[in-house]
C-alpha cells in the first residue's frame, strides 16, 4: 500500500496574511495587487463575490473599489515568505517531510502516521496552523500528488468535507472525480484538455479510465504519468531534498520608464546584488549572467525595443560586485538611447555548488571579497534589504516599483512592529 500524501493549502493566501495583523480587512472584500499595483492576484471570497477575477486590472476596479468599500493593498512578499515559514513549522510535527511546491501550496509525506485517524491528523494540523499564524487552510490526503490536490481541491469547494478531503477511500474518490472537468485536474493544460474533450474525455475519472499508449499519444509521457496517478501510482514521492536549481532569476517592472543608461544600471544594479544573495543563500556559483531590457509591450503606439546580452562568468562566482559589472558589461552592448524602458532583469544560468565550481589557474585569493559579501548579507538580513547598497544603485531609486497600499513589513522589519497598548 502507498505511503499517504497530504498537500496542505492556505486558503487566500495573500489577503489571509494581511488579515493577520489588520482586524479592520476580516468579513470585507479584500484584493492584493500585482507588482507595480497592476491588476488583482488575490481576492478574498468577499471579492469574489462581487464578480472580481483573477487578473483584472486595478484601473478597471475603481468605480467597484468605491462603491463596495473593497480594501485594497500592495503586494507584500516580505510578510507572506515569512508567514510561509510559520505555517511551516506548524505543520512539522504532522508529517515526516515536507515538500514546498509553492508559497502557500505544500506536500507533506504521512509515512509513520498511517495507524490514525488521517482526517483527525488533518483537522488538528489546520487547527495548529490557524492557532500560530490564523491562516485558514484545507488539507486534501491520497496516495499520489495528483490526487492529494485533486483532493485539496474537493475540500475548498465542498464545505461537507470541512476542510479536509481524503480520497483514499474509494467511493469518496469516485464521487469527487466523477464531477471533476478534465481541464481542472492538476497538469492538464488548456491545449491537451482541449484534446482530451475532442475525444469524448470531459472528467477526472474518464482520464484515469483512458488507455496508456492513448495518454501517451495525446500528452507524452507527461500526460501518461498523470495517469497512472490517477490509478494511485505514484510517479515519484515527496521530496525532502530540494531539486538542484539551474538557475534563477531577478525580474522588476519599473513604477516610471527608465530613458537614461545610468538609472538602467541603477535597477539592474539591485538586481544583481539581490541574484548574488541568492546565489549564496543557496551555496551556489553561476557561470553565465544575462541582462535583459524592454519597452512597454502592451503600447504597440509606442517606440518598442527590447534586447539582452550575456556574459560568461569566469571564474564562476556568486560574488554581487562581479555581478554587478558583469551586467554593465551587458547592458551597455545592448543599450539603446531614445526609447523609454518598463521592464528589466538579470538572469543566472548554469549553476554549481560553490565547492564544486572548477577552479581557474590564475585565480587569486576571495577570503577579504568573502568576508564583505557575508557582512553584506548579515546587514541587509537584520536591518531590512537595500540598508547596504552599492553606489552604482543610487540613492533615490526613482525606478522602483509601484506599492502605494503596502501594509508595513510587520514580521521582518523591527522597526514596524505592531504595537500593542493596554
Amino acid at each position: 500500500m502507498s505511503t499517504p500524501i497530504a498537500l496542505i493549502d492556505c486558503n487566500n493566501y495573500y489577503v489571509s496574511c494581511e488579515r493577520a495583523f489588520d482586524a479592520s480587512l476580516a468579513g470585507v472584500p479584500v484584493i492584493v495587487l500585482s507588482n507595480n499595483d497592476g491588476c488583482a492576484i488575490a481576492r478574498s471570497a468577499e471579492a469574489k463575490a462581487l464578480g472580481i477575477k483573477m487578473g483584472d486590472p486595478i484601473h478597471h476596479l475603481r468605480d467597484k473599489v468605491k462603491e463596495h468599500g473593497i480594501q485594497v493593498r500592495s503586494s507584500n512578499y516580505a510578510l507572506y515568505g515569512d508567514m510561509q515559514r510559520r505555517v511551516i513549522a506548524a505543520c512539522e510535527p504532522f508529517a515526516r517531510d515536507f515538500e514546498i511546491y509553492s508559497i502557500d501550496e505544500t506536500f507533506l509525506d504521512l509515512a509513520g502516521f498511517e495507524g490514525r485517524d488521517l482526517i483527525n491528523h488533518a483537522q488538528a494540523m489546520r487547527a495548529q496552523v490557524q492557532l500560530w499564524t490564523t491562516i485558514p487552510t484545507c488539507v486534501g490526503i491520497a496516495e499520489t500528488k495528483t490526487l492529494a490536490k485533486l483532493a485539496n481541491a474537493a475540500a475548498k469547494k465542498n464545505p461537507d468535507f470541512a476542510g479536509v478531503a481524503d480520497l483514499r477511500d474509494e467511493s469518496t474518490r469516485r464521487a469527487v472525480m466523477h464531477t471533476f472537468a478534465v481541464g481542472d485536474v492538476w497538469g492538464v493544460g488548456s491545449a491537451t484538455a482541449r484534446k482530451l474533450i475532442d475525444l469524448g474525455i470531459h472528467t477526472a475519472d474518464a482520464l484515469r479510465d483512458m488507455p496508456m499508449k492513448q495518454a501517451r499519444a495525446v500528452g507524452t509521457v507527461v500526460l501518461e504519468r498523470l495517469v497512472a496517478e490517477l490509478r494511485g501510482v505514484p510517479s515519484n514521492a515527496v521530496e525532502a531534498i530540494e531539486p538542484r536549481r539551474k538557475g534563477m532569476a531577478v525580474t522588476r517592472s519599473f513604477g516610471t520608464p527608465i530613458c537614461d543608461f545610468e538609472r538602467m544600471m541603477g535597477a539592474l544594479s539591485q538586481y544583481a546584488l539581490r541574484a548574488g544573495e541568492k546565489l549564496r543563500s543557496h551555496g551556489l556559483v553561476a557561470a553565465r549572467l544575462t541582462a535583459f531590457f524592454h519597452t512597454n509591450k502592451h503600447k504597440p503606439d509606442r517606440p518598442q525595443y527590447g534586447a539582452s546580452r550575456m556574459v560568461t562568468l569566469h571564474p564562476m562566482t556568486n560574488d554581487s560586485f562581479e555581478l554587478i559589472a558583469a551586467a554593465r558589461r551587458g547592458a551597455r552592448k545592448a543599450w539603446r538611447d531614445g526609447y523609454a524602458f518598463t521592464k528589466a532583469g538579470i538572469i543566472l544560468d548554469d549553476l554549481l555548488p560553490e565547492d564544486e565550481r572548477p577552479r581557474t589557474l590564475f585565480e587569486g585569493d576571495t577570503t577579504k571579497r568573502d568576508r564583505l559579501m557575508s557582512a553584506l548579507d548579515a546587514i541587509n538580513g537584520k536591518f531590512g534589504t537595500l540598508t547596504a547598497v552599492t553606489a552604482s544603485q543610487g540613492f533615490k531609486r526613482e525606478w522602483k516599483m509601484r506599492s502605494e497600499m503596502r501594509s508595513p513589513a510587520w514580521t521582518t522589519d523591527i522597526s514596524q512592529v505592531p504595537t500593542v497598548r493596554a
